[in-house]
């Protein structure tokens, strides 16, 4: 592989630390030259149930792209993002340019990419205060709107609606081949996938999900008779959702419609998070209620399950509910959030080299 030229190598260390669904990383780099470079970007849409439409990944690469002009930043220059309009939205292409610009000031949020992380544990319920919430919306700007959820009730109402989500994710046939993929069994770390230590599970547990995952027989069967799922859901969905300072959404002017609305959510939803991290605040997304009402409110299949389609309906019109008036179709983040010790097993990155497009 061609050495890369600094500072664009330095750019690239720090953008790659951007964070994806499942630690995926739909994106892989061409540099061209020391100012310009290409973001090949791809999605999950054709095997994972949960990427629906690519939106999913989209907000990831806005989150990518937003991390690369916060790296640019550090050595005075202006990353200029253009998506290739003939490129296909499951695989779209953005030209960088890096523009030298002595007024430009490095970015605060530069020294907090690594340390962002997913905390999937409980938190302290302590409440954030006004100049955390102030500065939080600040981070996302004029444009989206962020909904906080921090009452006790509050909490325990979402709580339950990620309880009784994780049932449906848990007992999806379609979702099996995805849960079985992401996890990196007996790991703290993992370059491309979740380390199952990262995962909320206590030893015991986690040491019999991985024997009840190695097919999809053993998962049914355990879910039928054994309510298998229940351990799981407590410790994942249950007791988080409790022990938070609050749940969250991020919502958009309107409802988000092209890869360009979902790519500039995932900018506004990196800055929320480098914020967060720098208020020494842990988070977690906690996205498929969205992704789930999005099937049932635009009358998609996503399983082959009467009982799921059913299941999701329920969730949607709960979810809507808790939002009390705030349209669904416009959040494009939720997630919860809170004072915490930082996850002691986390996802990293492949490293830079496996990065580089292949072209």
């Amino acid at each position: 592989m061609t050495p890369i030229s600094h500072p664009i190598e330095d750019i690239l260390e720090l953008a790659r630390w951007a964070p994806s669904g499942d630690n995926t990383q739909p994106w892989r780099f061409e540099v061209l030259d020391e100012r310009h470079l290409i973001v090949h970007a791809f999605d999950t849409r054709d095997h994972c149930v949960y990427d629906l439409d690519g939106h999913p990944s989209q907000i990831g690469l806005g989150a990518l792209l937003e991390t690369l002009t916060i790296a640019a930043s550090a050595h005075g220059m202006r990353a200029e993002c253009t998506r290739d309009l003939e490129s296909p939205e499951a695989n779209p292409q953005y030209m960088v340019e890096l523009i030298p610009d002595g007024q430009l000031l490095p970015d605060s949020l530069r020294t907090h990419v690594k340390g962002r992380s997913v905390q999937r544990r409980p938190m302290r319920t302590k409440p954030l205060t006004q100049p955390q919430k102030e500065a939080l919306q600040s981070a996302v700007g004029d444009v989206y709107h962020v909904r906080w959820f921090d009452g006790r009730m509050q909490r325990y109402q979402f709580a339950k609606l990620m309880f009784d989500n994780g049932k449906l994710r848990l007992t999806l046939p379609e979702a099996y081949p995805v849960h079985r993929s992401i996890i990196e069994w007996k790991s703290r770390f993992s370059e491309d996938r979740v380390p199952d230590q990262a995962l909320g599970l206590d030893a015991m547990t986690l040491q019999l999900m991985r024997w009840v995952m190695a097919n999809w027989q053993r998962v049914n069967f355990f879910n039928t008779y054994l309510a298998g799922h229940l351990v799981p859901r407590v410790e994942m969905d249950l007791l988080p959702g409790l022990f938070c300072a609050a749940h969250f959404a991020i919502l958009a002017p309107k409802p988000p419609e092209t890869i360009d609305d979902y790519v500039a959510a995932g900018r506004a939803v990196q800055r929320f998070w480098l914020t967060a991290t720098g208020l020494g605040l842990q988070l977690q997304p906690e996205m498929t209620p969205l992704i789930f009402s999005r099937y049932v409110r635009e009358g998609r299949v996503f399983s082959r399950l009467p009982s799921a389609v059913e299941s999701a309906t329920a969730l949607g019109a709960r979810l809507s509910r808790l939002m009390k008036g705030l349209p669904v179709e416009q959040a494009v983040f939720l997630g919860r959030i809170g004072n915490g010790t930082t996850a002691t097993s986390r996802s990293l990155r492949l490293p830079i080299d496996r990065l580089m497009s292949e072209r």
